[in-house]
Order: C-alpha cells, then structure tokens, then sequence
C-alpha cells in the first residue's frame, strides 16, 4: 500500500509540474503579444549626425578689425592719441596680428574700430567691414559697456546679446565663409589692480576719465569701492559668457577667453594712462590672437 501511494503521489507531483508549465508557456506567449510575438521589432531609428563644422583656414589673406580704443592703439604711441600703427590687429610698427599672418597688411587689413566704441556700434563697424570682403574679422569690445561714469549705466546683458547676434547677422548673408576671431572682455579688476601700484595711474584715474566704474576711488578699499568693483568685474564675466556662447553658434567663428585671462604687467600698459596696452601690450594681445587664429582646433575655453 505505501509503495503504490508513493508512485500515486508521484504520478500527481509530476502532472502538477506540467501543469504549471505550460502555464507559463501560456502566460509567456500572451505576453509577448501572442500571435504577434514572432514579428520583428521596428529597427530604431539611426543616430542624428553631428553638424560638421566648416574647416577653419589658418592662414587667412585679408583682415578686418573691428572694435573700440584698444584696436585703434589709443595712449600706445603718445597721449589722449589713437595710434592704428601701434594696433594689435592691423598695426605696422608692432608684430601685430596683420604682419604674422599677410603678405602684404598695408594694402590687406582694415582698421573699422573706434575710441570709445560699445557693443552697440558693433553692426555698423561690421557693414563697414563687409565693403573689404576680408577673409577673417577680429573683434574686440565691451570694456566700454562696463566702464561708464555709474555701475548702472552699465550696457544691460540683453542688450549686449542682441547687439553682437545682430553684429553676425550683419556679415553671414554677405560673407558666409569669413572666419570670425572674438578676443574676451579683458578683466578690468585686474588691470586696476596693476595700474594701482604705479605712482602716477592713480593719480591719472582720479580725472576720471579712464573707466570710472572700476578706478573711481583707484586706492580704497572700503565697502562701497570693493561692491563697485565686484559689479563691474561680474558684468564682464557675463559679456564674456555671451560672447562664446553666440560665437560657437557660428561655424567660423572662435572666442578667444585668453585676453581676459592675460596677467597683463606694468610695462605692458600706457605710461600715460596705466590701463590701455602700451606697445609691449599690444604685442602681447597679438600673439594670444595669433595663437587661436592658427590653432588647429578651436581653444578648449
């Protein structure tokens, strides 16, 4: 009796399992959408290529420079005085960037920049610009939109977006292959913080004719001068931040954040109002364009 119980229950242990899997078989197959389930899934859809950027030619033929005092070499050669020769981007008596790169940057480079320029003369130095069909356009301005008499006076971020998105569209339609080089914003702070150290800058700044947002009050270092300082050097660091994010929208365009990071020294500013590049300086700021200019790859920053 035992041993036919045990081969009863084992016979019942054993249709119980096949019971139980061929439910799951079951459950399995409507899961996967019964009938359905041998068809093929959809194939998913291919990967969206990244836009290839134009090729950036290192050795352009032919430069526009646009901008404001420091492009026309103000206080380089003598006082209160542009000096284009002197001028980091077009100048003949510096290694400017013009004589690194032309054969001939008399006759191949245009200087379209102006003392006291802001960002919002920006569009029509680039219409002037797109007369000379030039092969590479350098800018560099904004200092001016954060050096006013009071900090809120300062040019609005929005209004400096628009101003240089508007700058491009200016040139695209017209000259769709020139390449664009934008120097950063230099850092004000940094070059109060130089020119302070001389005996003669302070006393210059205290005209207050030179960058009175950041010099005003050139040798205090109270509250209010410090929360000045502190405004006018965040609101450079926004144009900057807008600078490089407009230009890497454009396929040739580079920004060059180097010149806003440049440890500029005493030698390199003006004796005559310690904070606009002497010479020296202006050599300087043409090698760091130099360098980007020729790079085979756009600067990481």
């Amino acid at each position: 009796m035992s041993v036919a119980r045990g081969k009863r229950r084992g016979a019942v242990g054993k249709a119980a399992v096949a019971v139980v899997c061929a439910a799951l078989l079951v459950s399995g197959c409507e899961s996967a959408g019964g009938a359905d389930a041998g068809a093929e899934k959809p194939a998913a859809a291919p990967a969206k290529p990244k836009p290839v950027r134009p090729a950036w030619n290192t050795r352009p033929e032919s430069i526009a420079s646009l901008g404001d005092s420091i492009t026309r070499g103000f206080d380089a050669c003598s006082m209160l005085k542009d000096c284009p020769e002197a001028s980091w981007a077009t100048g003949t008596s510096v290694d400017s960037l013009a004589r690194r790169l032309l054969a001939s940057p008399g006759t191949s480079s245009w200087n379209h920049a102006r003392t006291g320029a802001r960002m919002a003369d920006l569009p029509e130095q680039m219409r002037s610009a797109v007369v000379d069909k030039p092969q590479l356009v350098t800018v560099l301005v904004g200092a001016n939109d954060a050096c006013r008499k009071n900090v809120d006076d300062m040019t609005t971020v929005d209004d400096f977006r628009a101003d240089f998105e508007k700058s491009l569209r200016e040139l695209r339609p017209a000259l769709p292959k020139s390449q664009v080089y934008v120097a950063g914003v230099p850092d004000l702070r940094r070059l109060w913080a130089e020119g302070r150290k001389s005996l003669i800058g302070p006393e210059i700044w205290k005209l207050g004719s030179v960058c009175p947002s950041m010099l005003a009050d050139a040798g205090s270092d109270d509250a209010v001068a410090e929360a000045r300082r502190v405004r006018v050097e965040q609101r450079v660091l926004e144009y900057n931040t807008v600078l490089k994010s407009v230009c890497e929208r454009d396929g040739l365009c580079r920004f060059d954040g180097s010149v806003h990071g440049y440890d500029f020294s005493g030698q390199a500013l003006s004796k005559w109002d310690w904070f606009h590049p002497s010479k020296q300086g202006q050599g300087e700021l043409a090698a760091l364009a130099y360098r980007t200019v020729t790079a085979a790859e756009p600067p990481a920053a």
